[in-house]
């Protein structure tokens, strides 16, 4: 399994990014999927969890409302929009996968993680 993610960028506070995430080797929309994060100095933060059990996506109250996560299965890619990027943002994020359902948005429970792309939010 190979998880590609892009989209990753300078933005400026309040800006925008959409960062995508394809797979070879696995069928996304049908197991657990999701996007952590890791900030410098701090430990990796699941972001965006979604469970193919009941089609249904978690959110950390640090990016509800202004984080989204899709799924486009016929390009075997996911993808997660950003919204109204803050400094604390900063990091790189991972896409990540499971041959599970569902699982918790810890990062030690995934096994599956791309290469990370860099997301920095600074005026």
């Amino acid at each position: 399994v190979q998880l590609q993610a892009s989209g990753g960028g300078s933005v400026q506070p309040g800006g925008s990014l959409t960062l995508s995430c394809t797979a070879s080797g696995m069928t996304l929309g049908m197991y657990a999927v999701g996007w952590f994060r890791q900030a410098p100095g701090k430990e990796r933060e699941g972001i965006s969890c979604f469970s193919s059990r009941n089609e249904s996506t978690y959110y950390p109250d640090s990016v509800k409302g202004r984080f989204t996560f899709s799924r486009d299965n016929s390009k075997n890619t996911v993808y997660l929009q950003m919204n109204d990027l803050r400094p604390d943002d900063t990091g790189v994020y991972y896409c990540v996968a499971d041959y599970r359902a569902t699982l918790p948005c810890k990062y030690i429970y995934w096994g599956y993680w791309g290469q990370g792309t860099l997301v920095t939010v600074s005026s």
